[in-house]
């Protein structure tokens, strides 16, 4: 029989996660079973579980797969850019709904708030890095406040809908402003 290329096999893994984060996103973790994940990745029982052993094994590494679209500067036209682009993945593949889902499980799941409390340090640091010079001996609380206000707002997205992001982008260029 011939070998698979590990490229095949990373393949079915993100195969098996992408219809892990769509199911997760549109259903919530607590009404998404192994059966879903299978139906929806269109792959067989021993596919799957090749990969996972588990349900919680796939939501972590849903949750591993974050999204690097941090601002490269912390200009109001880049904050606006991130806010609008967690609003686009909101409405395009209810991206909002699964990080509201992720929270909610990170709340029980030790090895989940895991991951999502390294995710969360390394937004920090990485919009602490922006902080304009004036302003760099709040840097950390700066980078706290920001990544709270980004979270709250795809909270909000989550459970209201389309929100607008311009009263988010005012309120988060007050915090880096001073």
């Amino acid at each position: 029989m011939p070998r698979v290329s590990q490229a095949h096999l990373d393949a079915r893994r993100q195969q098996i996660v992408d219809a892990a984060r769509s199911r997760f996103a549109s259903h919530g973790f607590a009404h998404t079973s192994m059966t879903d994940i299978i139906a929806e990745s269109g792959l067989s029982n021993g596919a799957i579980y090749r990969y996972f052993t588990s349900k919680d094994e796939i939501v972590v590494a849903v949750c591993e797969q974050g999204t690097d679209a941090l601002p490269k500067a912390l200009t109001a036209e880049a904050v606006t850019g991130l806010l609008e682009h967690v609003r686009s993945r909101a409405r395009d593949s209810n991206h909002a709904r699964l990080v509201a889902q992720i929270y909610a499980e990170a709340a029980v799941s030790p090895q989940l708030a895991a991951v999502v409390q390294r995710q969360l340090a390394a937004m920090r640091a990485a919009i602490a890095e922006l902080v304009p010079d004036p302003r760099r001996p709040q840097a950390g609380e700066i980078a706290e406040a920001f990544v709270a206000l980004c979270a709250a707002y795809s909270q909000q997205l989550a459970i209201r809908g389309d929100v607008d992001p311009a009263p988010f982008a005012t309120a988060l260029m007050a915090i880096i402003r001073g």
